[in-house]
């Protein structure tokens, strides 16, 4: 059974930095993308970033670009989400997923596993 677990949320006041990561297990992830949501209350889950199955293809949401950094460690099949320069309107759920695609999928209903989310709060 494959499973995401995420950590490394917290509160943090606004320019501070997190560093989220997320460890899969349960399945052999190459050849997966894997990538980073959010949602914020009263707000739909929102894109974030993602990584290639490689490590070296990236893409992010506009808002987050210049502050976060995707990666990944293929030998421990983690991705990690290290988050600079936060803002409030940075405050929300964020959950890591699994794409079973050698695209770098920004859709939400293109991922097949899901973490429970850990959250980030941003304080002003």
């Amino acid at each position: 059974q494959v499973q995401l677990v995420e950590s490394g949320g917290g509160l943090v006041q606004a320019g501070g930095s997190l560093r989220l990561s997320c460890s899969a297990s349960g399945h052999t992830f190459d050849n997966y993308a894997m990538g980073w949501f959010r949602q914020a209350p009263g707000k739909e889950r929102e894109f974030v970033a993602v990584i290639s199955w490689t490590g070296d293809v990236v893409y992010y949401t506009n808002s987050v670009k210049g502050r976060f950094t995707i990666s990944r460690d293929k030998a421990k099949n983690t991705v990690f989400l290290q988050m600079n320069s936060l803002k409030p309107e940075d405050t929300a759920v964020y959950y890591c997923a699994v794409a079973r695609t050698y695209r770098l999928p920004a859709m939400s209903e293109d991922y097949d596993y899901w973490g429970q989310g850990t959250q980030v709060t941003v304080s002003s």
